[in-house]
Protein backbone atom coordinates (compact mmCIF):
# COMPACT_ATOMS: atom_id res chain seq x y z
CA UNK A 1 0.00 0.00 0.00
CA UNK A 2 1.32 2.87 -0.98
CA UNK A 3 1.43 5.91 1.75
CA UNK A 4 -0.21 9.20 0.96
CA UNK A 5 2.50 12.51 0.73
CA UNK A 6 2.90 14.25 3.65
CA UNK A 7 2.27 17.17 1.31
CA UNK A 8 -1.16 16.07 -0.07
CA UNK A 9 -2.61 15.46 3.57
CA UNK A 10 -1.01 18.97 4.61
CA UNK A 11 -2.70 20.64 1.83
CA UNK A 12 -5.42 19.25 3.07
CA UNK A 13 -4.98 20.80 6.39
CA UNK A 14 -5.03 24.32 5.06
CA UNK A 15 -7.41 26.75 6.05
CA UNK A 16 -9.94 28.65 3.41
CA UNK A 17 -8.26 31.65 4.75
CA UNK A 18 -4.77 29.84 3.76
CA UNK A 19 -6.16 29.81 0.43
CA UNK A 20 -6.41 33.48 -0.04
CA UNK A 21 -3.01 34.44 1.10
CA UNK A 22 -0.66 35.32 -1.17
CA UNK A 23 2.99 37.00 -1.95
CA UNK A 24 2.84 40.68 -2.98
CA UNK A 25 4.50 42.14 -6.05
CA UNK A 26 6.28 44.26 -4.09
CA UNK A 27 7.95 41.54 -2.25
CA UNK A 28 8.42 39.71 -5.98
CA UNK A 29 9.98 42.57 -7.20
CA UNK A 30 12.22 43.56 -3.36
CA UNK A 31 14.26 40.38 -4.62
CA UNK A 32 14.90 41.81 -8.05
CA UNK A 33 16.11 44.90 -6.80
CA UNK A 34 19.01 43.20 -4.78
CA UNK A 35 20.60 43.20 -8.46
CA UNK A 36 23.10 46.05 -8.66
CA UNK A 37 23.35 46.00 -12.09
CA UNK A 38 19.40 47.30 -11.91
CA UNK A 39 18.04 50.62 -11.04
CA UNK A 40 15.92 50.19 -8.37
CA UNK A 41 12.89 52.51 -8.56
CA UNK A 42 10.55 50.15 -6.76
CA UNK A 43 10.90 49.86 -3.14
CA UNK A 44 9.45 52.53 -0.99
CA UNK A 45 12.66 52.54 1.96
CA UNK A 46 13.11 55.28 3.94
CA UNK A 47 16.96 56.85 3.51
CA UNK A 48 18.31 55.54 6.46
CA UNK A 49 21.86 56.71 5.41
CA UNK A 50 20.45 59.97 7.27
CA UNK A 51 20.43 58.97 10.66
CA UNK A 52 22.49 59.14 13.60
CA UNK A 53 23.66 55.97 13.30
CA UNK A 54 26.32 56.44 15.79
CA UNK A 55 24.15 57.90 18.11
CA UNK A 56 21.69 55.26 17.32
CA UNK A 57 24.30 52.57 18.40
CA UNK A 58 25.43 53.92 21.60
CA UNK A 59 21.78 54.75 22.69
CA UNK A 60 21.17 50.90 22.32
CA UNK A 61 24.50 49.85 23.79
CA UNK A 62 23.58 51.78 26.48
CA UNK A 63 20.05 50.62 26.89
CA UNK A 64 21.17 46.98 27.26
CA UNK A 65 24.35 47.45 29.38
CA UNK A 66 22.19 49.66 32.12
CA UNK A 67 18.61 48.18 31.50
CA UNK A 68 19.44 44.77 29.91
CA UNK A 69 17.00 43.07 32.27
CA UNK A 70 13.95 45.65 32.15
CA UNK A 71 14.95 45.94 27.76
CA UNK A 72 15.10 42.40 27.46
CA UNK A 73 12.43 41.35 29.06
CA UNK A 74 8.67 40.95 28.49
CA UNK A 75 6.73 44.09 28.20
CA UNK A 76 3.54 45.64 28.40
CA UNK A 77 1.05 44.52 25.32
CA UNK A 78 0.16 48.19 25.68
CA UNK A 79 3.73 49.30 24.61
CA UNK A 80 5.64 51.31 27.48
CA UNK A 81 4.27 54.38 29.06
CA UNK A 82 6.81 56.44 28.08
CA UNK A 83 6.83 55.79 24.47
CA UNK A 84 2.92 56.15 24.55
CA UNK A 85 3.32 59.86 25.99
CA UNK A 86 5.89 60.57 23.09
CA UNK A 87 3.51 59.28 21.01
CA UNK A 88 1.33 61.74 21.82
CA UNK A 89 3.56 64.49 21.15
CA UNK A 90 4.42 63.15 17.96
CA UNK A 91 0.45 63.25 16.78
CA UNK A 92 0.24 66.43 18.69
CA UNK A 93 3.14 67.81 15.53
CA UNK A 94 0.11 66.71 13.33
CA UNK A 95 -2.36 68.29 14.62
CA UNK A 96 -4.05 65.66 16.60
CA UNK A 97 -4.83 66.52 20.15
CA UNK A 98 -7.98 64.63 21.10
CA UNK A 99 -6.10 61.82 21.87
CA UNK A 100 -5.68 60.32 25.77
CA UNK A 101 -2.72 58.36 26.25
CA UNK A 102 -5.50 55.50 27.58
CA UNK A 103 -6.73 55.59 23.36
CA UNK A 104 -3.10 54.77 22.39
CA UNK A 105 -1.72 50.94 22.09
CA UNK A 106 1.98 50.57 20.48
CA UNK A 107 2.13 48.04 17.46
CA UNK A 108 4.55 45.67 15.41
CA UNK A 109 4.62 47.81 12.71
CA UNK A 110 0.94 50.08 11.66
CA UNK A 111 0.68 46.83 9.63
CA UNK A 112 -0.30 44.58 12.45
CA UNK A 113 -2.54 47.46 13.57
CA UNK A 114 -4.87 46.43 10.47
CA UNK A 115 -4.45 43.16 11.28
CA UNK A 116 -6.57 43.60 14.43
CA UNK A 117 -9.05 45.93 12.87
CA UNK A 118 -9.76 43.46 10.93
CA UNK A 119 -9.87 40.94 13.44
CA UNK A 120 -12.02 42.62 15.62
CA UNK A 121 -14.43 44.11 13.34
CA UNK A 122 -14.79 41.55 10.39
CA UNK A 123 -16.23 38.17 9.99
CA UNK A 124 -15.78 36.29 6.38
CA UNK A 125 -17.85 37.94 3.34
CA UNK A 126 -17.90 41.28 5.21
CA UNK A 127 -17.03 44.42 3.16
CA UNK A 128 -14.52 47.13 3.76
CA UNK A 129 -13.90 50.54 1.47
CA UNK A 130 -10.52 51.75 0.11
CA UNK A 131 -9.51 53.69 -2.42
CA UNK A 132 -7.91 52.53 -5.97
CA UNK A 133 -5.05 52.18 -6.11
CA UNK A 134 -4.15 51.76 -2.25
CA UNK A 135 -1.87 49.64 -0.08
CA UNK A 136 -1.16 46.40 -1.23
CA UNK A 137 -0.43 45.31 2.67
CA UNK A 138 -3.55 46.05 3.73
CA UNK A 139 -5.05 44.32 0.62
CA UNK A 140 -3.31 41.32 1.68
CA UNK A 141 -4.46 41.56 5.20
CA UNK A 142 -8.14 42.02 3.65
CA UNK A 143 -7.65 38.86 1.61
CA UNK A 144 -6.79 36.47 4.63
CA UNK A 145 -9.26 37.51 6.55
CA UNK A 146 -11.57 36.73 3.80
CA UNK A 147 -12.79 40.36 3.76
CA UNK A 148 -14.14 41.91 0.52
CA UNK A 149 -12.58 44.96 -0.43
CA UNK A 150 -14.59 47.96 -2.38
CA UNK A 151 -12.74 50.50 -3.98
CA UNK A 152 -14.57 54.27 -4.21
CA UNK A 153 -14.27 56.28 -6.67
CA UNK A 154 -11.08 58.84 -6.59
CA UNK A 155 -9.67 61.76 -8.61
CA UNK A 156 -6.72 63.61 -8.29
CA UNK A 157 -7.98 65.35 -5.30
CA UNK A 158 -8.22 61.83 -2.94
CA UNK A 159 -11.91 60.47 -2.33
CA UNK A 160 -15.10 61.73 -3.82
CA UNK A 161 -17.48 62.41 -1.02
CA UNK A 162 -20.27 61.70 -3.32
CA UNK A 163 -19.37 58.43 -4.66
CA UNK A 164 -18.15 57.36 -1.33
CA UNK A 165 -22.05 57.60 0.27
CA UNK A 166 -23.20 56.13 -3.00
CA UNK A 167 -21.02 53.07 -2.64
CA UNK A 168 -22.10 52.41 0.66
CA UNK A 169 -25.77 52.33 -0.72
CA UNK A 170 -25.11 50.48 -3.31
CA UNK A 171 -23.22 47.73 -1.22
CA UNK A 172 -25.68 47.44 1.37
CA UNK A 173 -28.66 47.66 -1.29
CA UNK A 174 -26.66 44.56 -2.76
CA UNK A 175 -27.19 42.84 0.73
CA UNK A 176 -23.45 43.63 1.66
CA UNK A 177 -22.37 44.58 5.32
CA UNK A 178 -19.99 47.80 4.67
CA UNK A 179 -17.68 47.54 8.09
CA UNK A 180 -14.90 50.17 7.66
CA UNK A 181 -13.38 52.48 5.30
CA UNK A 182 -9.24 52.21 4.83
CA UNK A 183 -7.54 55.24 3.67
CA UNK A 184 -4.10 56.56 3.59
CA UNK A 185 -5.17 60.00 3.09
CA UNK A 186 -1.79 62.35 2.77
CA UNK A 187 0.40 60.93 -0.19
CA UNK A 188 -1.63 57.70 -0.77
CA UNK A 189 0.88 54.23 -0.94
CA UNK A 190 1.27 53.95 -4.56
CA UNK A 191 -0.73 56.88 -5.99
CA UNK A 192 0.68 60.10 -4.05
CA UNK A 193 -2.44 61.52 -3.91
CA UNK A 194 -3.09 63.87 -0.85
CA UNK A 195 -7.19 63.75 -0.15
CA UNK A 196 -8.66 67.32 -0.61
CA UNK A 197 -8.45 69.88 2.80
CA UNK A 198 -12.18 70.80 2.03
CA UNK A 199 -12.88 66.85 1.31
CA UNK A 200 -12.40 65.77 4.21
CA UNK A 201 -14.88 66.80 6.90
CA UNK A 202 -17.42 65.39 4.34
CA UNK A 203 -15.73 62.35 4.34
CA UNK A 204 -16.02 62.05 8.08
CA UNK A 205 -19.76 63.19 8.29
CA UNK A 206 -20.76 60.56 5.60
CA UNK A 207 -19.09 57.80 7.30
CA UNK A 208 -20.44 58.67 10.79
CA UNK A 209 -23.87 59.12 9.36
CA UNK A 210 -23.51 55.93 7.08
CA UNK A 211 -22.39 54.07 10.53
CA UNK A 212 -19.41 53.35 9.01
CA UNK A 213 -15.55 53.66 11.17
CA UNK A 214 -13.18 54.74 9.79
CA UNK A 215 -9.25 53.43 9.57
CA UNK A 216 -7.01 56.53 8.97
CA UNK A 217 -3.60 55.46 8.09
CA UNK A 218 -0.77 58.06 8.13
CA UNK A 219 2.81 56.97 7.59
CA UNK A 220 3.82 59.82 5.73
CA UNK A 221 2.14 62.47 7.10
CA UNK A 222 5.34 64.56 8.18
CA UNK A 223 6.94 64.02 5.33
CA UNK A 224 5.56 66.81 2.98
CA UNK A 225 7.65 69.16 0.24
CA UNK A 226 4.93 71.57 -0.52
CA UNK A 227 1.67 73.00 0.56
CA UNK A 228 -0.37 73.24 3.40
CA UNK A 229 -1.27 70.06 5.70
CA UNK A 230 -4.99 69.42 5.51
CA UNK A 231 -6.35 68.07 9.24
CA UNK A 232 -5.66 64.38 9.75
CA UNK A 233 -9.43 62.57 9.94
CA UNK A 234 -8.74 61.82 13.18
CA UNK A 235 -8.13 65.52 14.01
CA UNK A 236 -11.87 65.97 12.90
CA UNK A 237 -13.51 63.20 15.10
CA UNK A 238 -12.28 60.84 18.10
CA UNK A 239 -15.04 58.38 17.99
CA UNK A 240 -15.12 57.26 14.65
CA UNK A 241 -11.42 57.28 12.97
CA UNK A 242 -9.07 54.92 14.28
CA UNK A 243 -6.07 56.39 13.54
CA UNK A 244 -2.54 54.37 13.03
CA UNK A 245 1.08 55.71 12.98
CA UNK A 246 4.59 54.75 12.36
CA UNK A 247 8.07 55.08 13.31
CA UNK A 248 9.04 53.22 9.67
CA UNK A 249 9.02 56.10 7.24
CA UNK A 250 10.42 59.14 9.91
CA UNK A 251 13.14 56.58 11.70
CA UNK A 252 13.47 53.28 10.88
CA UNK A 253 11.03 50.31 9.40
CA UNK A 254 13.44 47.75 10.98
CA UNK A 255 12.73 48.47 14.29
CA UNK A 256 8.60 47.15 13.98
CA UNK A 257 6.96 49.90 16.05
CA UNK A 258 3.99 51.75 15.31
CA UNK A 259 0.67 52.34 17.05
CA UNK A 260 -2.99 53.14 16.61
CA UNK A 261 -5.04 55.89 18.66
CA UNK A 262 -8.31 54.16 19.32
CA UNK A 263 -11.85 55.78 20.22
CA UNK A 264 -12.07 55.37 23.57
CA UNK A 265 -15.09 52.75 23.92
CA UNK A 266 -13.29 50.50 21.28
CA UNK A 267 -9.88 50.25 23.05
CA UNK A 268 -10.44 47.03 25.23
CA UNK A 269 -10.69 44.71 22.29
CA UNK A 270 -8.36 46.18 19.94
CA UNK A 271 -6.05 46.11 22.65
CA UNK A 272 -7.14 42.26 23.29
CA UNK A 273 -7.17 41.33 19.73
CA UNK A 274 -2.93 42.62 19.56
CA UNK A 275 -1.80 40.87 22.42
CA UNK A 276 -3.60 37.77 21.75
CA UNK A 277 -0.73 37.39 18.76
CA UNK A 278 2.25 39.22 19.93
CA UNK A 279 1.85 39.39 23.40
CA UNK A 280 3.51 42.91 23.62
CA UNK A 281 5.36 45.08 20.54
CA UNK A 282 9.17 44.33 21.54
CA UNK A 283 10.54 46.42 24.72
CA UNK A 284 14.28 47.48 23.36
CA UNK A 285 13.20 48.64 20.16
CA UNK A 286 10.21 51.09 21.98
CA UNK A 287 13.12 51.90 24.29
CA UNK A 288 15.56 52.67 21.99
CA UNK A 289 13.06 54.97 20.04
CA UNK A 290 12.20 56.71 23.17
CA UNK A 291 15.60 57.46 23.50
CA UNK A 292 16.11 59.05 20.60
CA UNK A 293 13.22 61.28 20.80
CA UNK A 294 14.47 62.65 23.72
CA UNK A 295 18.01 63.11 23.24
CA UNK A 296 17.91 63.56 18.76
CA UNK A 297 16.15 66.55 17.31
CA UNK A 298 13.14 64.58 15.82
CA UNK A 299 12.06 66.95 14.52
CA UNK A 300 15.04 68.33 12.48
CA UNK A 301 15.69 64.96 11.43
CA UNK A 302 12.43 64.82 9.44
CA UNK A 303 12.98 68.29 7.97
CA UNK A 304 16.33 66.86 6.44
CA UNK A 305 14.66 63.60 5.33
CA UNK A 306 12.48 66.25 3.58
CA UNK A 307 14.72 68.30 2.25
CA UNK A 308 16.24 65.38 0.56
CA UNK A 309 12.69 63.71 -0.58
CA UNK A 310 12.07 66.92 -2.15
CA UNK A 311 15.14 66.96 -4.11
CA UNK A 312 14.46 63.29 -5.24
CA UNK A 313 11.08 63.64 -6.09
CA UNK A 314 11.52 66.73 -8.16
CA UNK A 315 14.63 65.13 -10.06
CA UNK A 316 11.85 62.40 -10.61
CA UNK A 317 9.51 64.67 -12.01
CA UNK A 318 12.03 66.39 -13.95
CA UNK A 319 13.25 63.06 -15.73
CA UNK A 320 9.19 62.39 -16.50
CA UNK A 321 9.02 65.42 -18.25
CA UNK A 322 12.28 64.86 -20.47
CA UNK A 323 12.16 61.25 -21.30
CA UNK A 324 8.85 59.89 -21.56
CA UNK A 325 6.87 59.64 -24.47
CA UNK A 326 3.65 61.10 -25.13
CA UNK A 327 0.25 59.77 -23.60
CA UNK A 328 1.54 58.64 -20.59
CA UNK A 329 -0.13 60.50 -17.29
CA UNK A 330 1.52 60.74 -13.50
CA UNK A 331 0.81 62.27 -10.64
CA UNK A 332 2.65 65.00 -8.89
CA UNK A 333 2.63 64.06 -4.74
CA UNK A 334 2.62 67.12 -2.38
CA UNK A 335 5.03 64.60 -0.06
CA UNK A 336 5.39 60.67 0.46
CA UNK A 337 7.36 58.26 -1.61
CA UNK A 338 5.42 57.94 -4.98
CA UNK A 339 4.28 58.91 -8.26
CA UNK A 340 2.11 56.64 -10.23
CA UNK A 341 1.88 56.54 -13.97
CA UNK A 342 -1.12 55.61 -15.99
CA UNK A 343 0.31 54.50 -19.69
CA UNK A 344 -1.90 54.26 -22.69
CA UNK A 345 -4.18 50.96 -22.89
CA UNK A 346 -3.39 47.56 -23.81
CA UNK A 347 -0.01 47.73 -22.03
CA UNK A 348 0.64 45.34 -19.42
CA UNK A 349 3.28 46.44 -16.84
CA UNK A 350 3.98 42.86 -15.63
CA UNK A 351 5.13 41.75 -19.31
CA UNK A 352 6.44 45.49 -18.99
CA UNK A 353 8.13 44.78 -15.84
CA UNK A 354 10.32 41.51 -17.46
CA UNK A 355 11.12 43.64 -20.49
CA UNK A 356 11.96 46.40 -17.86
CA UNK A 357 14.56 44.16 -15.92
CA UNK A 358 16.21 43.50 -19.56
CA UNK A 359 16.11 46.78 -19.76
CA UNK A 360 18.31 47.54 -16.21
CA UNK A 361 15.19 49.28 -14.58
CA UNK A 362 12.69 48.07 -11.88
CA UNK A 363 9.01 49.64 -10.72
CA UNK A 364 5.83 48.18 -8.73
CA UNK A 365 3.07 46.93 -11.72
CA UNK A 366 -0.07 49.02 -10.88
CA UNK A 367 -2.42 45.85 -11.13
CA UNK A 368 -0.98 44.56 -7.17
CA UNK A 369 -2.61 47.93 -5.60
CA UNK A 370 -5.85 47.42 -7.07
CA UNK A 371 -8.50 45.26 -5.18
CA UNK A 372 -10.19 44.19 -8.18
CA UNK A 373 -7.11 43.49 -10.24
CA UNK A 374 -7.57 46.64 -12.17
CA UNK A 375 -5.11 48.92 -13.44
CA UNK A 376 -2.53 46.69 -16.02
CA UNK A 377 -1.64 49.75 -17.54
CA UNK A 378 -0.54 51.42 -14.77
CA UNK A 379 2.82 51.40 -12.33
CA UNK A 380 4.33 52.58 -9.63
CA UNK A 381 7.77 54.53 -8.92
CA UNK A 382 9.32 55.40 -5.50
CA UNK A 383 11.90 58.00 -5.27
CA UNK A 384 12.90 58.27 -2.03
CA UNK A 385 15.82 55.18 -1.39
CA UNK A 386 17.74 56.57 -4.07
CA UNK A 387 20.29 59.74 -5.22
CA UNK A 388 19.07 61.95 -7.90
CA UNK A 389 21.14 60.83 -10.95
CA UNK A 390 20.40 57.18 -10.42
CA UNK A 391 16.88 58.70 -10.64
CA UNK A 392 17.61 60.25 -13.46
CA UNK A 393 19.11 57.57 -15.54
CA UNK A 394 15.94 54.98 -14.38
CA UNK A 395 13.59 56.71 -15.77
CA UNK A 396 15.65 57.26 -19.41
CA UNK A 397 15.66 53.71 -19.22
CA UNK A 398 12.31 53.39 -18.68
CA UNK A 399 11.57 56.15 -20.93
CA UNK A 400 13.45 54.43 -24.08
CA UNK A 401 11.71 51.42 -22.95
CA UNK A 402 8.01 52.94 -23.15
CA UNK A 403 9.45 54.49 -26.41
CA UNK A 404 10.12 51.30 -27.87
CA UNK A 405 7.10 49.03 -26.46
CA UNK A 406 4.46 52.26 -28.48
CA UNK A 407 6.58 52.88 -31.42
Amino acid sequence: MTATPLTDIHANLFSARAAGIKQSAVRDVFELSLDESLVSLAGGNPYLQLLPLEKLGAIAQRIIVEQGPVALQYGSGLGTEELREQILEVMAAEGITNVALEDVVVTNGSQSAQDMACKVFCDPGDTVLCEDPTYVGALNTFEAYQVKAAPVATDEHGLIPEALRERIHELRAAGERVKFLYTIPNFNNPSGITLAAERRQAVVDICREEGVLILEDNPYGMLRYEGEAAPTLRSLDAENVIYMGSFSKILSPGLRIGWAALPTHLFRRFYLAGEAVALCPPTLNQMIISAYLNEHDWRGQIASYNEVYRSRRDAMLKALAEYLPEGIHYTRPEGGFFIWLTLPEGIDTYELLQEGVQAGVIFIPGAAFSPNGQGANTLRLAFCAVDEDTITEGVRRLGALLEAKLA
